[in-house]
Formats: structure tokens, C-alpha cells, sequence
């Protein structure tokens, strides 16, 4: 399973569904980064050092830092979706189609 990062402003209830799927996720905040005004470079930077995918909702800023910034491990850009549980499988079966998460970009929609 996937060892990820989520930024300070992604859903809880979504990392918790994850890590009943199995996955590894470590939030800013249990990281001790939350409420500091952590910026997006940062946030990737210690993802990296963590060997770790970001998580994270946003998607602008995140999809502009992995065109400059490809050598990372992982990014999952997700638009925001009320059904926690419907965007913890969507997430989890994006990672599982992808053999690796480093440098890769993975885009997690809501559905229509």
C-alpha cells in the first residue's frame, strides 16, 4: 500500500477511510506543521524527505509544483467530494493502477 502526506487541508475522514484500506497516510497535523502557515514547496519537500505521496485537494498549486518540481514521490490532486468513503476507494484504485507513485501525477475527480 501507499505511504502518503496529506496537506493540512485535506479531509480527515478521507485519511481515515485510506488507512482502513490499508494505506499509510501521515497528516500535517500529526506531523506537528499544522496552523503555521506551511507553504505548498514545503509541504512537497517534506513529503519527499518522508519518502512519502502528497495528498491534497489543492490542485493548482500542486499540479504547478510537479511541473516544476517532477522528481518527487507522488502527487494525488483531488477535487473536494462530500462522500468520504467514495473518494478514499476512488484514491485507492488511482494508486493501484500505477506501479509506481514517484514523479507520477494523479488526478482524483469527483464523479458527475
Amino acid at each position: 500500500m501507499a505511504r502518503l502526506y496529506a496537506d493540512e487541508n485535506f479531509p480527515l475522514p478521507v485519511v481515515e477511510e485510506l488507512r482502513k484500506l490499508g494505506h499509510d497516510v501521515l497528516t500535517l497535523y500529526e506531523d506537528g506543521k499544522a496552523n503555521q502557515r506551511y507553504p505548498d514547496d514545503a509541504v512537497l519537500s517534506t513529503a519527499i524527505d518522508y519518502g512519502r505521496a502528497v495528498l491534497t485537494n489543492n490542485r493548482k498549486h500542486f499540479i504547478q509544483l510537479h511541473k516544476a518540481f517532477a522528481d518527487h514521490k507522488g502527487m494525488i490532486v483531488c477535487t473536494y467530494d462530500p462522500d468520504f468513503a467514495g473518494q478514499a476507494e476512488r484514491i485507492d484504485h488511482a494508486i493501484a493502477s500505477h506501479e509506481t507513485l514517484v514523479s507520477q501525477l494523479i488526478r482524483v475527480n469527483r464523479p458527475p
